[in-house]
């Protein structure tokens, strides 16, 4: 199993400065490779990343001499890193999704990070030693045992960070489970999770909880930038030429770091909640149900984009995606169009008539008075315990049909078994969500 454990790192200031220069160089062979690739898939070629590299190595040092200063991994590696997102752009495509193309990185808009080889780092207790600037502090040792596959070093706000990839044995990478139940966890905004237990959790919405500092921040390093802009001779909102570079003063410098590490205290609070509620549910459960949540249309919706966004879905389903693995659970999930809410857990009568903003019903059939996000958690847990489940029927409310409409051999069943997915490094799946203690 590839799991990552992400480290925070204490450079020196030269360190951070090479660190800095790394990063520029990855994302600058990014952008020329992707340049490249653009120009010669236009002129009818079938160009690969292998191809680029080998045009690229043999004019790196004529065009960009400063590259001797950087450790190769840091201008080999994105070419690996493109080739990745091309495959997977084109898989889309082909299979009528809607593929995300590669996109050039701009400086000071992308997340700075660079590769190091296995072979070309090592570790010592709380210190690892990385090529062309040796030995650098680490906060805590690394946690995994097994075989190393390499390493990125990231840096978030004004901290860097060190994530390890590691090819953890089976027996050592799985977690003792402490209870074997079952349950079914319907996500909400109000609720973040209501399980079928009944027990309801609420999420810290740190983002809504720092907005007002969020907004002050941003503004403050806006009216900086504009000064700079009039300093430099441009007009009050003025859009600036492709290529300027106006001079950074160290006030400006300052409000950016400061609005970064308020960004990246809320990203924090957010992965740390899901984290601990992930882990308690794949730790007391021997299969979970959830729901397979349109995430990207929801955010759609202006009025709920911001509270979505918030309260992070799509890290919920990423980390139970890779703890079930670690845990034995089973995970469930039930189709997009289950009407999980719309069904009585006690008779399968469906109310089409329940609109968003109805938070209790009552069953026209059997009279039982039914808390949305609760019925919807027992219809879920239902999925995981048995086969034949009721479904809607077919008329609606008010209906001619007596009886309700089971499920049977033959029809397509609204759920599926997943047990996560891993990429070849296991880092796109968990070095985001490795970091924390609480896993």
């Amino acid at each position: 199993m590839h799991l990552t454990h992400k480290i925070a790192l204490r450079p020196t200031a030269d360190q951070a400065d090479y660190f800095v220069r790394a990063c520029g160089t990855a994302r600058k062979v990014w952008n020329w490779a992707l340049d490249e690739w653009g120009k010669q898939y236009a002129a009818g070629g079938k160009p690969t990343a292998m191809v680029l590299k080998k045009q690229f190595n043999a004019i790196k040092y004529d065009l960009y001499p400063w590259l001797k200063d950087i450790h190769r991994d840091a201008h080999a590696q994105p070419f690996a890193h493109l080739a990745t997102a091309l495959s997977t752009f084109f898989a889309d495509v082909q299979a009528g999704r809607r593929g995300h193309e590669p996109r050039f990185k701009k400086k000071g808009r992308c997340r700075d990070s660079f590769y190091v080889a296995n072979d070309k780092f090592s570790l010592d207790g709380k210190r690892i030693r990385l090529p062309k600037i040796g030995v650098v502090a680490m906060t805590e040792a690394l946690r995994f045992e097994g075989k190393i596959l390499g390493a990125t070093v990231s840096r978030s706000a004004d901290r860097w960070f060190v994530a390890i990839q590691v090819d953890v044995p089976e027996h050592q990478a799985q977690r003792r489970r402490t209870a074997h139940g079952t349950v079914g966890v319907d996500l909400g905004l109000k609720s973040v999770a209501t399980l079928s237990s009944g027990e309801s959790i609420q999420a810290p919405k740190p983002l809504r909880a720092a907005l007002r500092r969020l907004k002050i921040r941003s503004r403050r390093l806006s009216r900086k930038l504009e000064a700079a802009k009039m300093a430099a001779g441009f007009t009050l909102g003025a859009r600036l030429p492709k290529g300027t570079q106006l001079p950074v003063s160290n006030n400006r410098r300052k409000s950016t770091a400061t609005l970064a590490r308020l960004h990246r205290r809320i990203a924090n609070i957010r992965v740390d909640f899901t984290h601990r509620l992930t882990t308690t549910l794949c730790r007391e459960n021997q299969a979970v149900v959830i729901e397979d949540l349109n995430v990207k249309g929801m955010l759609a919706n202006d009025r709920l984009s911001r509270a979505i966004s918030d309260v992070g879905f799509v890290l919920f389903r990423q980390q139970m995606s890779y703890k079930v693995l670690r845990y034995g659970t089973r995970l469930v999930v039930a189709d997009r169009w289950y009407p999980s809410s719309r069904l009585c857990s006690a008779c399968g009568w469906k109310n089409e008539a329940l609109t968003l903003k109805d938070r209790e019903w009552t069953c026209a059939d059997c009279g039982t008075c039914h808390d949305r996000g609760f019925n919807a958690a027992c219809n879920l847990k239902r999925l995981a315990t048995e086969t034949a489940l009721p479904v809607a029927r077919p008329t609606g409310n008010g209906g001619a049909a007596a009886g309700r409409v089971l499920a049977v051999a033959g029809k397509v069943t609204p759920v599926s078994d997943e047990c996560g997915q891993q990429g070849a490094s296991g880092q796109e799946e968990t070095a985001e969500h490795l970091c924390s203690p609480f896993r």
